[in-house]
């Protein structure tokens, strides 16, 4: 990829980008004629290519796209960084503390490479086999247990995921594990439960084509558990239902028949 200079007529044409590179946090080098990014921090140019390409970086967005190679790396490290300032504003001594000595570097891989990753590695490999039997009766997986992050407080979000699928001839099929696979990597952002379950059948939809679709989700919210309310027995449940789903009550109500009893 070829990465664009920053220069200050790359800012006129940005204008929705000027208070950005303008910020106390922003290198120098981006208002600086004819800079190159390379001297930028890591964060900043991948901020760059997403802003260039028009594309919107939300917290459980996806943006493996626009991170080249070795810059994984580097990210970690600046968040390294940036978490070693947040644990000095909170007054904790991390060089006489031997238990905080190292929690910036565990932090800062935690959140990059395990429950964030969603959003920098790319989709999982999914293998997909043509319909051949002609199958068109009701699929349900489930549940498979999922993890993810309020995006609201970082806080966890622990719960289970029911899929149901009614296949239709030209639709794709795709092995128990590969559902799994594709919630783990849609769930490991930040985000909210309702826009978590639209995501991810967005992804199946478009892998699978069936001809209806069902998604339930399931899960217990930290950030009510551990701060606010305190109340650690609520749960939130929600569901999306498409195509044959949406329009025949019948199969919805055979879908929820079938999730168990200790399901929604």
């Amino acid at each position: 990829m070829n990465t664009p200079l920053i220069t200050t007529a790359w800012l006129d044409r940005h204008p929705h980008s000027r208070s950005l590179f303008m910020s106390a946090n922003a290198p120098i080098v981006a208002l600086k004629p004819d800079s190159s990014v390379a001297r930028m921090a890591v964060s900043d140019r991948i901020r760059l290519r997403l802003i260039e390409a028009g594309q919107r970086y939300h917290a459980n967005d996806n943006i493996a796209a626009f991170i080249e190679d070795g810059e994984l790396d580097q990210l970690r490290r600046e968040v390294e960084g940036k978490l070693q300032g947040v644990l000095q504003a909170l007054v904790i001594d991390t060089a006489g503390d031997h238990n905080t000595a190292e929690t910036a570097q565990r932090v800062a891989k935690m959140f990059v490479d395990e429950v964030f990753r969603g959003r920098y590695q790319s989709a999982p490999a999914i293998t997909e086999f043509p319909n051949v039997s002609r199958l068109d009766e009701l699929i349900v997986v489930g549940p498979i247990t999922v993890r993810s992050a309020c995006s609201h407080h970082l806080c966890p979000v622990m719960g289970k995921v029911w899929i149901g699928v009614l296949p239709r001839a030209d639709s794709a099929l795709i092995g128990l594990s590969k559902y799994a696979r594709l919630c783990d990597w849609v769930m490991s952002r930040p985000q909210i439960q309702e826009e978590a379950v639209v995501m991810l059948a967005d992804e199946l939809e478009r892998r699978v084509k069936p001809g209806g679709l069902a998604v339930v989700m399931e899960a217990s919210h930290f950030c009510m558990h551990w701060r606010g309310v305190k109340d650690d027995a609520s749960l939130m449940r929600n569901t999306v239902m498409r195509g044959a789903f949406s329009r025949d009550a019948e199969l919805r109500r055979e879908f929820l028949s079938l999730l168990g009893k200790g399901g929604v």
